[in-house]
């Protein structure tokens, strides 16, 4: 336990950054799960819907620094690459 004031504003200012943290990643999880299960399905049409908004959420996590710019970067090519089930 943190023995200043300062200390114990950080636990709770960290821990309501935690769960942000979380809900976002969660959120990025759900939609690229949704991508690929739309691509499996062959529903290329609604996919290549999903896929913009899928490029800007991770955007957003890179930008407010939830994951890596990198990471960012390196799903969406990835995503982007995928093949539509045959």
């Amino acid at each position: 336990m943190p023995t200043r004031k300062s200390g114990l504003k950080h636990m709770r200012a960290d821990e309501r950054k935690r769960l942000r943290n979380a809900r976002v990643k969660s959120a990025l999880r759900t939609l690229s799960k949704r991508y690929r299960t739309l691509l499996r399905k062959g529903e290329t049409a609604a996919a290549r819907a999903l896929l913009p908004s899928l490029a800007s959420a991770l955007d957003k996590a890179a930008k407010r620094g939830i994951i890596h710019r990198n990471t960012a970067s390196r799903r969406k090519s990835r995503l982007s690459k995928m093949p539509p089930a045959a």
